[in-house]
């Protein structure tokens, strides 16, 4: 079937029209911020995030209820009105150590996690930016430093410093800022040959300035990453480490001391006394990988051609 001449007319379109930009231009964060919310799970994750850091910090103004107050009257009571968790062997309302616990959690991953990223920045970004003798010495110390279980050095600082909450924190920052470390080198190596680089070095700028304003700017994709399943890793760590009593210590409350607490009493049906406790530490992880995995895509360079 022939389709007429007829149907085919010009557009009426000047010069300067035809040259307009009709798309207006996004920048970087902003672009990665629609990304992120046309990522639905990376939102999600968002959200779980947001509602885990205001039940940790205006949670505890939900119920009358303490953390601490022990009532052996009210032992193991199942779910109700008055305790909507439930309580523990000791009378405790599960439901304030829940909110509470997740401010020991939240703060340990978060804290942990902050001196990673700072130790991990300032060694892998000299490491790569330096080079040859200098990065070769100090990432053997990183490899050295892999080799050492942190339950080792846990144990350690627990006969140092006593078992608390700074011994903890110090211990999972202590080789937990090798992976930061090796990602940031990684970034820095790849980017010190760019032509931006070349460019800045050749006016005679330093180099802790082409560090901080170049380098560092560009790499910080990949380290909001990292940044996302380090907080996660650092969490469970310190549930893993209270389960096995080496973390937090009573009368303080995490989500991994409730779990210890719990596994005795499970087979006598104190289901509630594990279940909230376990939720919480999956839907934290849960919602950082979310994040992490969304954001991965989002700094993506071939996803962001797409």
């Amino acid at each position: 079937m022939s389709v007429p001449d007829s149907l085919f007319v010009p557009m009426n379109r000047s010069a300067v029209d035809a040259e307009a930009i009709v798309r207006p231009r996004l920048g970087f964060w902003k672009e990665s911020w629609n990304r992120l919310l046309a990522n639905k799970l990376a939102f999600a994750g968002a959200v779980i995030i947001i509602l885990l850091a205001l039940l940790a910090s205006f949670g505890p103004m939900l119920t009358d209820q303490s953390y601490s107050r022990q009532v052996l009257t009210d032992a193991n009571m199942s779910p109700s009105a008055e305790h909507w968790f439930g309580t523990d062997d000791l009378g405790r309302d599960v439901f304030a150590r829940i909110l509470y616990g997740a401010r020991i959690s939240l703060f340990i991953g978060l804290m942990a996690t902050l001196i990673d990223v700072v130790i991990g920045i300032v060694y892998g970004g000299i490491a790569g930016y330096v080079g040859g003798r200098a990065d070769n010495l100090m990432m053997r110390f990183v490899d050295m430093l892999y080799g050492v279980p942190y339950l080792l050095i846990v144990i350690l600082l627990m006969v140092i410093m006593g078992p608390g909450l700074l011994t903890i924190i110090v211990a999972l920052s202590a080789t937990g800022w090798i992976g930061m470390a090796r990602v940031v080198r990684g970034q820095v190596l790849t980017l010190k040959s760019s032509e931006y680089v070349l460019a800045s070095r050749s006016i005679g700028s330093s180099g802790w300035h082409i560090i901080r304003k170049h380098l560092l700017p560009n790499a910080m994709g990949v380290i909001m990453v990292q940044i996302t399943f380090s907080v996660p890793s650092a969490i469970f760590a310190e549930a893993f480490l209270s389960f096995l009593g080496l973390g937090i210590q009573p009368p303080l409350a995490s989500w991994g001391v409730m779990a210890s607490d719990a596994l005795g009493v499970i087979l006598s049906g104190h289901w509630w006394r594990l279940f909230y406790p376990a939720f919480f530490i999956s839907m934290t992880m849960l919602a950082f990988n979310l994040v992490g995995d969304g954001l991965q895509d989002i700094f993506n360079p071939r996803q962001r051609r797409s």
